[in-house]
């Protein structure tokens, strides 16, 4: 008689299971409030109202101040339409746990800030005060600003749109200097057949650079680029598909350059504090009467001695025969284009935040974005700003792995 075996029973299971990695939280609707502008002439709105749209049918609450569109003819009614909330109390727009601003934060805005609300607004290096800081830093703010915020091919999107926006606006503007009627020589940006072309100096070969460069040509100018950096100088011209006549800036060979031109455009720009200052008050004498001097850079300090800041409302002044266009913030003047470049780059992150559970869970998952905080629960953590303001510096990093 065969002896049975005996059956062995096994309570583990050979079966793969599947991987549990980080859990993603619930998704949440958020709370945005968007508040009408009182500074820096600023005519722009940072969601237009698709954006407004697409953001409330995702479950987020919307709120806007009355009329904050119409700078950018965008009307209280395509808002309401969109399915935002319309208020005329400015004090209710700052109780949204997510403020966003087109214009940097300002001191009139200080008491109304709520304590551990995220704001994304521009910072404005030039007009910022150390004061401002420190009352955000109290009410334990999380800031994100337009400059610094990145996108994952590691680029500046907003900077960016706000770059090819001036760049491709100054030649539209310098051609309306150049007119009798604005009292300029009197010639055709660009000329016509059997005419000279007008010539544009260009000093600085960023992304401004590289767009007012592009209408310059476009519209039939001579165009002379200058910058110190020969990479950007290559890029430019890589970009552009032919060759331009190029040179670093060596300031005899730019004041040769300037005394024959009638467009001279100043698009430095600059990683940290001021524009260097690179076309001296005795070049701009020696310039042709009734030639266009338009200086970008005037946003951090300008690179032509003899800028003065100007206004939307009076552009121009005249400096030794020449005309001096120097109005910061050149984007605000094309405002609803402007609104849609920032929207565009805004309504996906703020979506993508609320999919994560907010903004504390978004940049622990997208590190590019660590970039635009430059304080983050009240600690300052750009090493820029500490510096300059001498305020305690704390490594972004290290706070977000702390708070896991």
């Amino acid at each position: 008689m065969s002896q049975q075996k005996p059956r062995i029973s096994t309570s583990f299971s050979y079966e793969t299971l599947e991987e549990t990695l980080d859990i993603k939280p619930k998704a949440e609707g958020m709370m945005i409030g968007i508040p009408k502008e009182i500074a820096f002439q600023e005519n722009r709105i940072a969601l237009t109202p698709d954006a407004v749209s697409v953001l409330v049918s995702n479950g987020h609450q919307v709120v806007i101040e009355h009329n904050a569109g119409d700078a950018s003819h965008y009307r209280d009614k395509d808002y309401s339409e969109a399915g935002a909330r319309i208020v005329y109390d400015r004090a209710e727009v700052f109780k949204a746990p997510i403020l966003v601003k087109s214009a940097p934060i300002i001191e009139e805005d200080l008491p109304l800030i709520q304590q551990s609300q995220v704001i994304i607004s521009p910072i404005h290096l030039s007009v910022l005060k150390a004061e401002i800081l420190e009352s955000m830093m109290e009410k334990r703010v999380t800031a994100i600003s337009f400059e610094n915020l990145k996108d994952d091919s590691d680029s500046y999107p907003i900077v960016r749109s706000m770059s090819e926006i001036a760049g491709s606006a100054v030649m539209l503007i310098a051609a309306q200097y150049l007119s009798s009627a604005n009292h300029g020589k009197g010639v055709l940006l660009g000329g016509i057949s059997g005419i000279a072309p007008t010539k544009v100096i260009i000093i600085g070969a960023g992304i401004v650079g590289e767009y007012a460069a592009r209408a310059a040509l476009a519209l039939g100018a001579s165009v002379k680029v200058f910058d110190n950096s020969v990479y950007r100088l290559k890029r430019l011209q890589n970009n552009i598909g032919h060759r331009l006549w190029t040179s670093v800036i060596e300031p005899r060979m730019l004041a040769k350059q300037l005394k024959t031109c009638e467009v001279a455009v100043g698009a430095l720009g600059s990683e940290t504090g001021r524009t260097p200052m690179v076309v001296t008050e005795e070049m701009v004498s020696n310039m042709r009467p009734g030639s266009v001097v338009i200086d970008v850079s005037i946003d951090r300090g300008g690179c032509f001695e003899t800028s003065e800041i100007t206004s939307h409302e009076h552009p121009i002044f005249m400096k030794y025969g020449v005309i001096h266009y120097c109005v910061p913030n050149i984007p605000s003047g094309f405002a609803r284009t402007a609104s849609h470049a920032i929207s565009n780059v805004l309504m996906p992150l703020l979506l993508e935040a609320g999919e994560e559970g907010g903004f504390e869970n978004l940049v622990w998952h997208r590190v590019h974005l660590r970039s635009g905080i430059y304080m983050f629960k009240g600690a300052l953590t750009n090493f820029y700003l500490s510096e300059r303001f001498d305020l305690k510096y704390t490594d972004l990093n290290l706070l977000i792995a702390s708070q896991r």
